[in-house]
């Protein structure tokens, strides 16, 4: 008997491995699939479906395949049995069979429609994934790329307008879906779907939380390939960037809510304190993500890594995954963590790189950014089929779908209205029509969603979410550039161009006076900009002005230690720092020509008849922080030699 067990132990352990290899062949067959598709999309110009909807339509595909071409291995499984002793459900629980005792874990609940023999289906238990997956190996190259790649330049344009439909925009959303499906909730009550306590009010704002986070990929690759209007595709960049990091910590802050009473009756003390955590929890790890940034930056500035390429990189990139990983073991939000990193690595630590270290750090996170995500697109299709505890109810569906058209709506026409009851440069109602439009749901709800399906009301929501996201990324993302043709929005825009150019008729229409920006950036970061260009680009760049000129003579032992050697040699002119402000390109910059001592040295100053870079579809020089058309003049300061 001994030696029995012992075979068929043997025996498990290898189909076990043998599972994980047909796993992962899984996974790659469809990432082959979806990048020859996506070849073929590009060189016949296919926008009526983005790559990430086929890679859905292939994971649905393959997950069909294998929900009904694979037979259950075990002809037990699926077979309830009665515990009349148990009044609960312990985390483990120890069963003798024939004097044998056996350890058996809490796994989740399942309805009473779901059993079937395909609950032991081997293949499918393997091909449903830990959600700790995604958030601890796909979710952080995803976002680290989004804020190491903002285009910061049009970004800290319309900065205020962004924060507002982020944070504020995000609040109305997660409300009005949390409203809207308690509603459907009583109703699902009364028609007998739903027993009354089984779905509260928390859960239904849990799913708002969940389904506020946008993920507009789809539209925003086609916004990228059309160079459609700068202002727009800012707009939708930056709030779907910071309103998934508003969603998930709003989501950890609606499932630690904890009313003392009742948890359908609203609780003071416990609203108060879920927004404390909200805010500390967002405060910390920013802090976090940011230092993690500044630690790189001065490892990069004050040590000779740049004659090592491959270590350079290699630093950056461990230091970078920390900041992710540092938040989580402090019970912060990583993904937060590690979007603030990307854009302070960006800002400082890019400066300090070796030219073949800025080529690499660039492509590696967009391919980091390509395969996570195709794999999540491809791992839904699967998802619908392989996971195997869904919940379809039809009125809990409709309302989900009601819900984030009702919320869009009440995020974008008033926020905007108000928002531009102070600016001079307005949000055009086209503008408006294509944001709303654009409310995809996408990987980050997606990830929410799986990560807590122990449940019933976890499983609807997780199979509602997955639905949404089918329906958004196909038919929204589908019908984008039909809307854009509709809308009448411009395409074809040269970012650069378009703020240096002079207005056009097409702009004046729509009240967009480009000339006015820079009356608008300048507010925001007049205090900023001067004290990171006059004390922290100098401390943690090889750029900037010494600090032995911009700091007392007090500190003149602390400013010549920090002050970079190369900041003493070249001082950038008045017309190389409007260059700096205007362009936000590096390459073109007099942070770019001084920043590493690892470069070739380049003659200071700009020919105004040559340009130090040649335009390319794609610039991976990119990074520092750019103001529009804030206007920069130059203090002179004691002590400082006078420009030529």
């Amino acid at each position: 008997m001994e030696r029995q067990r012992r075979f068929m132990s043997g025996k498990d352990e290898y189909q076990f491995q043998h599972q994980g290899a047909v796993e992962l062949l899984v996974f790659n067959f469809l990432l082959i699939l979806t990048i020859l598709t996506i070849w073929l999309f590009k060189n016949h110009r296919f926008r009526f479906l983005h790559e990430t909807g086929g890679a859905m339509v292939y994971g649905l595909i393959m997950g069909l395949i294998l929900r009904y071409a694979t037979a259950p291995t075990d002809i037990e499984s699926g077979t309830v049995y009665d515990c009349g002793k148990l009044a609960f459900s312990p985390s483990t629980l120890l069963i003798n069979i024939t004097d044998q005792v056996y350890e058996y874990k809490y796994k989740r609940e399942i309805s009473q429609h779901n059993i079937s023999p395909h609950q032991g289906n081997a293949i499918l238990e393997k091909m449903t994934f830990d959600p700790e997956i995604f958030f601890n190996v796909l979710l952080p190259p995803i976002i680290f790329h989004a804020g190491y790649s903002l285009k910061k330049k049009h970004f800290f344009q319309n900065l205020g307008s962004i924060l507002t439909y982020a944070f504020l925009g995000t609040a109305i959303s997660y409300i009005v879906i949390g409203l809207i499906m308690y509603g459907f909730v009583k109703a699902m009550i009364y028609a007998g779907q739903l027993k009354n306590g089984d779905f509260h009010f928390t859960d239904c704002l849990f799913f708002g939380s969940l389904m506020s986070a946008t993920d507009p990929v789809t539209v925003l690759a086609i916004f990228h390939e059309l160079h459609v209007d700068p202002d727009l595709y800012t707009l939708l960049f930056g709030e779907s960037v910071l309103n998934d990091a508003v969603a998930i910590v709003l989501t950890y802050s609606i499932s630690i809510y904890s009313p003392k009473e009742n948890p359908n009756v609203f609780d003071a003390a416990a609203f108060f304190q879920s927004v404390g955590n909200f805010l500390g929890i967002f405060a910390g790890s920013f802090a976090m993500g940011s230092a993690y940034a500044v630690v790189t930056a001065l490892l990069t500035k004050f040590t000779k890594l740049c004659e090592f390429p491959m270590l350079e990189t290699g630093l950056f990139f461990l230091l970078s995954w920390s900041a992710f990983l540092s938040a989580e073991a402090a019970s912060l939000t990583g993904i937060v963590a590690v979007l603030f990193c990307g854009v302070t690595q960006a800002h400082y630590t890019y400066n300090n790189l070796s030219s073949d270290s800025k080529m690499r750090t660039k492509q590696l996170f967009e391919f980091m950014n390509f395969l996570a995500e195709n794999v999540i697109f491809c791992y839904m299709g699967l998802a619908l089929f392989t996971f195997q505890n869904h919940i379809f109810n039809v009125l809990f569906i409709l309302g989900g779908f009601l819900a984030i058209l009702v919320a869009r709506a009440c995020n974008i026409y008033p926020l905007s209205f108000f928002l531009n009851l102070g600016r001079k440069q307005k949000i055009p109602c086209n503008f408006q029509h294509m944001m709303m439009f654009s409310g995809l749901r996408g990987a980050i709800a997606f990830a929410l969603a799986i990560r807590d399906t122990e449940s019933q009301p976890k499983q609807m929501m997780f199979t509602t979410t997955l639905l949404i996201v089918f329906f958004t990324v196909w038919v929204f993302g589908g019908g984008t550039t039909p809307m854009l043709t509709w809308l009448q929005i411009r395409v074809g825009v040269d970012p650069d161009e378009d703020v240096k150019g002079e207005p056009s008729s097409h702009q004046e229409a729509n009240g967009f006076d480009k000339s006015r920006t820079k009356a608008e950036s300048a507010w925001l970061f007049r205090m900023w900009y001067g004290f990171d260009h006059k004390y922290l680009k100098p401390i943690l760049t090889h750029s900037g002005p010494p600090l032995t000129t911009t700091l007392p003579e007090w500190c003149s032992p602390i400013s010549r230690l920090l002050t970079s050697p190369q900041a003493y040699g070249e001082h950038p002119k008045e017309d190389d720092l409007e260059c700096i402000v205007n362009q936000d390109e590096l390459a073109m910059s007099y942070q770019e020509q001084a920043s590493s001592p690892c470069s070739p040295p380049i003659r200071s100053g700009l020919d105004p008849d040559t340009s130090p870079q040649t335009p390319s579809k794609e610039n991976i020089y990119e990074g520092d922080l750019g103001l529009g058309g804030y206007e920069l003049k130059l203090e002179q300061t004691p002590g400082q030699s006078p420009l030529n």
